[in-house]
Order: structure tokens, then sequence, then C-alpha cells
């Protein structure tokens, strides 16, 4: 009776071994599931750096598309869009859809490239307050003429084009790209987050090994 019970206790535990774990849906918290919050952080991220971007064009024609990053906010809107496709999408564990997959890679290309626009975008800023910062400037007509050192003759000019007030180059214009940086740092950030996740799904995972002697090679158990 005894070794009946032992092998039925055997048997019992060998098919439990051998059955893999059932598909837990991971999207029970509706608003902050992934990509959700993330997606919805980089669209309201992309369009106040896009407004921002073209409240500097309307300083001065004359400033150029690094001083004014409109592209970095509406790159983060398609990144965005992206992150809203993923999530209407079935969720399937271990991507065993073939559009889930590519959705999750492409995502998470995307993100990638964001974190480095937007880390680019930061250096352009940061340089040009630190210029605007230290610009002398005198009115020349309908333009705004300014020197980084005045008493030098010659002093790389900057002629910003339809200013008819210098206070608006050292007052509003630095604090757009004062505003860039804050914008961007935070944008880079959440970019960095996306990819993280996706990262941490797809790959931080061990197989704890617990039917090396099963006949189904095909049902490891993550955990």
């Amino acid at each position: 009776m005894r070794q009946g019970q032992k092998g039925s206790s055997d048997m019992e535990g060998k098919k439990k071994r051998d059955e893999s774990p059932a598909p837990t849906d991971g999207h029970k918290c509706r608003f902050f599931r992934f990509p959700l919050l993330v997606a919805t952080l980089q669209l309201l991220l992309g369009v106040a750096v896009t407004a921002v971007a073209f409240l500097m064009m309307a300083i001065s024609p004359s400033l150029l598309a690094r001083e004014t990053p409109h592209w970095a906010g509406i790159i983060l809107c398609l990144v965005a869009i992206v992150g809203f496709v993923l999530y209407f999408l079935h969720y399937l564990p271990d991507e065993r859809s073939s559009m889930q997959f590519f959705v999750k890679l492409l995502y998470f290309v995307l993100c990638a490239i964001g974190l480095v626009i937007s880390v680019l975008v930061m250096a352009f800023a940061g340089h040009h307050y630190s210029q605007a910062n230290s610009f002398t400037c005198e009115q020349v007509g309908e333009d705004c003429e300014c020197k980084l050192e005045p008493e030098d003759p010659i002093a790389r000019t900057f002629t910003y084009e339809g200013v008819s007030d210098c206070e608006v180059i050292n007052g509003t214009l630095t604090l757009y790209f004062l505003l860039q940086i804050v914008l961007n740092l935070v944008q880079a950030l959440v970019c960095a987050v996306g990819a993280f996740i996706l990262w941490k799904d797809r790959y931080q995972v061990f197989f704890a090994g617990l039917q090396i002697g099963s006949p189904s090679f095909q049902q490891w158990q993550k955990v």
C-alpha cells in the first residue's frame, strides 16, 4: 500500500512539473498598465517641446533648427503613438504573436532613439543658454546684434532678424532654452524607463530547472 501511495504521489508530482504555468494577465491595472502611462507622458512632453520650439521660432526667423527643436517633440509624439498601438494589441505571453513582437521591438528602438535625441537637444539647449546669458546686444534697425565680447573687434556677431527689442534675446529666449533643457531631461528619463521595462520584460528572467527530467522540453517554468 505504501509503495502504491508513493508511486501515485511521484506521478502527481511529475505531472505538476510537466504542466507549464497558466499565462497570467499582466494587464490588470488598466490605467497604469505598460505602456499606457509611459506613452501618455511621451505624448504630453512631445507636444510641450514642440509648442515651446514654435514659440521660439516666433521670436526671430534667424534661429536655427538646432535652437528650436520642434523635430524632437514630433519624433516623441510618433513614439507615443507606437506605444498606444502596443497597448491596444491583444496581449499574449512570450511574444507568441509576430505583430506583438514587431511592435514591441519597434517601440524599444524608438524609445532608445528618443533618449538619444533628448540628450542631444539638452546639449544644444545648454550651450545656447550659456551663450545667450553672456550676450551683449544692441538694436540695429529692425535687427538685434549680439556679441560675447563687445570689446573684441573681431568677435563673432550674432544677428537676430525681426527682433524689435533686444531684451527678448537676453530674457525670453534664455527662458525658453532653460525650459527646453527641463522638458527634454524629463523626456529622456521617460524614454529610458520605457526601454528598460521592455528589456526587463523580455530578458530579465531565468529558468528554474525544475523540469530537467521531464520529456517535454518545451515547457520550462519562468520565475
